[in-house]
């Protein structure tokens, strides 16, 4: 699993959080954990692969958001049961 976050401008609700979820979940089918925060300027999932990073700003951009970053990092499960 890869976690993908993003750094988005121009989100100032909860509302603009729900449109950034439903853009990524349209870009990419396969994305799991969707969330977004407007306080931190931030989305974030995970997925099974790593996403074209351009894929992703286009899609926000085409919402009038404004994509700053993507990060991609490998994303292993925490907690009690997780541990090895």
């Amino acid at each position: 699993m890869v976690k993908t976050t993003l750094k988005i401008e121009g989100m100032m609700c909860s509302m603009c959080e729900a449109h950034i979820n439903d853009v990524i979940r349209k870009a990419v089918p396969g994305a799991k954990k969707v969330s977004s925060s407007h306080a931190k300027g931030e989305a974030s999932f995970l997925s099974e692969e790593a996403v074209d990073e351009k894929l992703l700003k286009n899609a926000v951009a085409a919402t009038g958001y404004t994509c700053m970053s993507v990060n991609s990092a490998p994303y292993e499960k925490k907690g009690w049961f997780g541990r090895k």
